[in-house]
């Protein structure tokens, strides 16, 4: 059968870099611009905020607008989704000072858990693994406290610009020099409609890509200064809802097994999570690694099948849906960050970067501390007698990062996600030995494989879905309304993907996006059409990793989460 990466998308990252087009006296000039109203962007604003106020001689040369973040959702947190169990260390370093943990936007403090290998009917209770283990840690929802340090950013005097899409890195001269943000207001065939505006560029001496995972600029920029790691990012997609629920749940439960199935042919990795929120709200969710082969596979739909099993049906029970959401997760590790994370007048952060670890099921804290270590590179950087913009001017922020929690954590855990494409009792194996020998075993490097570049099968699997009902089991249309999505009907696309190809991708896609944006049309000389609905899209990102790419929607389009 066919592979996707056999079909590449109709996009180069050379798309995304430009020079500047606007006059000088147009163009909007501000000190440094952070790109990503997440978890990494919003921890380095705040972070200079707090060193220019200490500092009032440099923010006067950086201008009127010191520190600037863009965001393409509607409002800050719009776009944000994770599990979400956070661990502290960073936020309490951020805040130091200023803010006690009891003030952050937390729903309690994880004080029991447990881990369950599911059977179809059976749940088996087995020991935390070490890298799993949250005693201490805090749930939060990432979208709601997306919107606390957007609060807190602007109290740092920092500008916090929603809606707004950075469609180009603007590049001049061999160094990055701001982005140039999106128009919006044009019609499916990009026509100015009544409501039309320009974009701008946005010029700064310093450019922080924090875009989350998939992040567009992101990829153009590794692309453009050879930036890339040394092995390819690979990604999952997590699928969660957020339910009141008539009983409290007094842990946090993670689950592995069933509905995945276990052997190395078919390559099903991930997991699920059920999280309490306060009393009487729940989160639960199914994450899977897009590197599996079977054509019929829907992450969205195991979720629905997950909620079938008597564990969760007990957690369920008496319960209401009020949200859905969808994103990808970066898993590549260790070895798929991007060497170096900086270029001239540019450094990368957080999900952008890939700093994520999947065992542990952690990735918040290490977004926010690389957002505080690019600040204090970037304001080392703008002292007196430095440039920015010169060549190896941001190279401390590498150093930081080597010299940080971030970096002995990936690199303990560097082969751990590639092994369990080898199947669950191989990974299972090699995360034990990783965990026993702190990370030296074992030794060299695992290689890592694109998504998209694996062999296609087709078992029947979607046979197995259970049919919705509208009380426990939901469609995809329904949860996409649920998701608060706003793209207009007849917004530009901003979905890439070749629309005649074989039939198993065509049906690949149309099963893996959890907004129901792909389907199969007619039949052409052996090959299928892909119908294309832009306007379903919550730009969770699993289409890149397939074989398609997601570019810049307009800005203020997409989910707009709340409690995800």
């Amino acid at each position: 059968m066919a592979r996707p990466s056999d079909y590449p998308p109709p996009w180069s990252p050379a798309e995304a870099v430009a020079e500047p087009t606007d006059p000088p006296e147009e163009r909007i000039e501000v000190g440094v611009v952070v790109v990503g109203a997440g978890p990494a962007g919003l921890a380095c604003a705040i972070r200079l905020g707090h060193l220019l106020q200490g500092a009032p001689e440099v923010a006067e040369r950086l201008g009127e607008v010191p520190v600037a973040v863009v965001d393409k959702g509607a409002k800050p947190g719009a776009h944000l989704l994770s599990g979400a169990v956070v661990n502290p260390v960073s936020l309490r370093r951020l805040f130091a000072g200023r803010r006690r943990t009891q003030d952050m936007p937390f729903f309690g403090r994880v004080e029991q858990e447990a881990v369950y290998v599911l059977t179809p009917r059976r749940a088996v209770r087995v020991p935390t693994p070490p890298p799993m283990r949250n005693h201490g840690n805090y749930v939060a929802s990432l979208a709601r406290l997306g919107r606390w340090l957007a609060e807190e950013a602007e109290a740092a005097g920092v500008t916090v610009l929603p809606e707004t899409a950075a469609e180009k890195l603007l590049v001049a001269h061999g160094r990055v020099v701001g982005v140039r943000t999106g128009d919006r207001g044009r019609g499916r065939d990009g026509q100015p409609l009544a409501t039309f505006e320009p974009g701008s560029d946005v010029v700064a001496q310093a450019t922080v890509l924090a875009e989350g995972t998939q992040g567009y600029l992101t990829a153009a920029a590794v692309e453009r200064f050879g930036l890339t790691g040394h092995s390819p990012q690979v990604y999952a997609l997590g699928v969660k809802e957020v339910w009141k629920v008539a009983r409290p749940l007094d842990r946090v439960v993670h689950t592995l097994g069933w509905p995945l199935r276990p052997q190395a042919r078919y390559r099903e990795f991930g997991g699920s999570f059920v999280y309490p929120m306060g009393e009487d709200m729940v989160t639960v969710g199914m994450v899977v690694g897009l590197d599996y082969r079977d054509v019929e596979l829907s992450v969205h739909d195991l979720l629905q099948e997950l909620k079938t099993h008597p564990l969760l049906r007990r957690i369920l029970d008496g319960g209401e849906r009020v949200a859905w959401g969808a994103k990808t997760i970066p898993e590549g590790g260790f070895y798929a960050l991007p060497r170096p994370l900086h270029a001239p007048g540019l450094v990368i952060c957080g999900d952008a970067a890939g700093m994520v670890n999947v065992p542990a099921l952690k990735g918040i804290h290490y977004a926010v501390e690389s957002g505080i270590l690019a600040a204090d590179a970037i304001f080392a950087a703008l002292q007196p007698g430095e440039a920015v913009g010169r060549p190896g001017a941001l190279a401390r922020y590498d150093e930081a990062v080597r010299g940080s929690f971030i970096w002995r954590d990936l690199w303990r855990v560097r082969n751990v996600r590639q092994a369990f494409g080898r199947g669950l009792l191989v990974g299972s194996a090699v995360a034990a030995a990783a965990t026993v020998s702190g990370g030296r075993l074992p030794p060299g490097r695992i290689p890592t494989e694109l998504d998209a570049s694996h062999e296609l099968v087709r078992t029947g699997r979607a046979r197995r879905y259970p049919a919705p009902d509208g009380k426990l089991v939901f469609d995809k249309l329904s949860s996409v309304y649920l998701s608060g999505n706003r793209t207009r009907d007849d917004a530009p696309n901003h979905l890439r993907v070749q629309t005649l190809v074989p039939r198993e991708v065509a049906e690949l896609w149309a099963h893996m996006c959890p907004a129901q944006v792909y389907e199969p049309g007619g039949e052409d000389a052996g090959k299928v059409e892909v119908r294309v609905t832009p306007s379903n899209c919550v730009q969770c990102g699993a289409i890149t990793a397939k074989g398609g790419r997601l570019t810049p929607a307009e800005g203020g389009s997409g989910p707009e989460y709340s409690l995800t």
